[in-house]
C-alpha cells in the first residue's frame, strides 16, 4: 500500500478571482527551486487516522495556525514518488508573515557527519491560480482543478 499523505488548500476570493495558499519546501535540495516546488501544505497521515484531521495537524505543524471551519473533500491525487494525497479546501485567511514550521534534521554539507536542522516549510505564499498552476507540483495540479470546479459549483 502507498502511503498516503492528508493535505489542507486554503484559498479566498479576491477582485482577480480565487488565490490559494501555496508552501515551499525547506531545507538546501529546495533553496533555489520555484516553478513546479510549491505544495499545498501537507503531511503523512498515521495508520486509522482521519485524513481531514490529518490535514489539520499537519498544516499547524508547517505554518503554526490552528485551521478553522468546514473542510471541502478535493479527493486524492498520487505524486511522482507514489504517495497519495488525499485534499481538502478551506475558504480561509492566513498572514503568511506569521509562519513557524516545524523542523527536520539531515546530514548537511553531505558526508560531512554534520547534522543541520531546517523548517519543513521556509515560506508561504497567496497565488492566483494562474501563477499557482506554474508554482506547484505537477502532480498536484488537479487539486487546483478541483478546487476551481468546486468553487463554480460544478461536480467533479
Amino acid at each position: 500500500m502507498p502511503k498516503v499523505s492528508a493535505g489542507l488548500l486554503l484559498y479566498r476570493s479576491t477582485e482577480d478571482g480565487i488565490a490559494v495558499l501555496l508552501v515551499h519546501p525547506g531545507g538546501p535540495f529546495w533553496r533555489k527551486r520555484d516553478l513546479g516546488a510549491w505544495s499545498i501544505p501537507k503531511g503523512e497521515a498515521e495508520p486509522g487516522e482521519d485524513l481531514a484531521a490529518a490535514a489539520a495537524r499537519e498544516f499547524s505543524e508547517e505554518l503554526g495556525a490552528v485551521p478553522d471551519g468546514a473542510f471541502v473533500p478535493l479527493g486524492r491525487v498520487r505524486q511522482r514518488g507514489g504517495k497519495d494525497v488525499e485534499a481538502f479546501a478551506l475558504e480561509a485567511d492566513f498572514d503568511v508573515s506569521h509562519i513557524r514550521s516545524n523542523t527536520f534534521e539531515m546530514e548537511w554539507p553531505p558526508r560531512s557527519g554534520l547534522k543541520q536542522a531546517f523548517p519543513e516549510v521556509d515560506r508561504a505564499e497567496w497565488f492566483a491560480l494562474p501563477l499557482a498552476r506554474r508554482k506547484i507540483l505537477g502532480s498536484q495540479l488537479p487539486i487546483l482543478d478541483r478546487l476551481e470546479r468546486a468553487c463554480r459549483g460544478e461536480p467533479d
